[in-house]
């Protein structure tokens, strides 16, 4: 493929240590939680062997909210979307730990996921916690929240459906909240950032942060009903 033709990522593949707890972790274990990348569209609830809500989590880096979601909230099934083998390898060692049966893993590019892997009008929620911010004004085409992909987020959501952004770099929660804003599918739930949902956990690099007088900005939309504005 040409550069000219390459499209841009949102992350990097670095070369992080993966522990041997991790790798074996992601050897043995994502036969059983994960599901290979493919071009054909996924029956979810066949996947997850029940119909529940289903809520996506894009980037969920270590795994550690993502296993706590699943652990407090048995009732859903989450989705989780991540490049990087430590983090995968991390999350699924949780899971088997913790016997979670509500967590799938898909190792790859979350556009191209949702772009082949998921149906339209499928998704009950979707989680976008503390993406790479790209702080360099170069590097802001690489940020994830983009136009185009907050509209295909939308298709593959339910009327109804929520979308929830947190981030720690306020320059980004302002561009964040302002392409949710000028989507005309979503609809927000505040009146510009949401209090974080108790369904939320705090990690611990979050408790840090906020001691040290960090910020962190909660983005809470929701997709319209039937053409209708949903309340929040």
């Amino acid at each position: 493929m040409s550069a000219e033709h390459r499209p841009i990522r949102s992350f990097v593949l670095r070369q992080g240590r993966v522990s041997s707890a991790q790798r074996r972790a992601h050897d043995t274990l994502l036969p059983k939680f994960g599901i290979p990348y493919s071009l054909q569209t996924l029956d979810l609830d066949s996947v997850f062997g029940r119909r529940a809500p289903k809520i996506l989590e894009i980037g969920f880096g270590m795994g550690e909210t993502t296993a706590t979601l699943a652990a407090q909230h048995p009732q859903n099934d989450y989705l989780g979307i991540e490049v990087h083998t430590p983090g995968v390898g991390s999350l699924l060692k949780n899971l088997d730990e913790k016997g979670l049966r509500n967590v799938r893993v898909i190792q790859h590019d979350a556009v191209e996921v949702l772009h082949n892997m998921i149906a339209p009008i499928t998704l009950d929620g979707v989680h976008v916690f503390f993406p790479d911010p790209w702080p360099k004004k170069r590097h802001h085409k690489r940020r994830l929240i983009q136009p185009e992909f907050i509209n295909l987020l939308c298709h593959r959501m339910k009327p109804g459906a929520y979308l929830h952004v947190a981030t720690d770099w306020q320059e980004y929660a302002e561009q964040i909240l302002d392409v949710l804003h000028r989507e005309p599918q979503l609809t927000n739930t505040a009146p510009d950032y949401a209090p974080r949902p108790d369904y939320r956990p705090q990690t611990k690099f979050e408790s840090r942060g906020l001691k040290l007088g960090h910020g962190v900005w909660d983005i809470i939309f929701r997709r319209h009903s039937e053409g209708i504005p949903c309340s929040p």
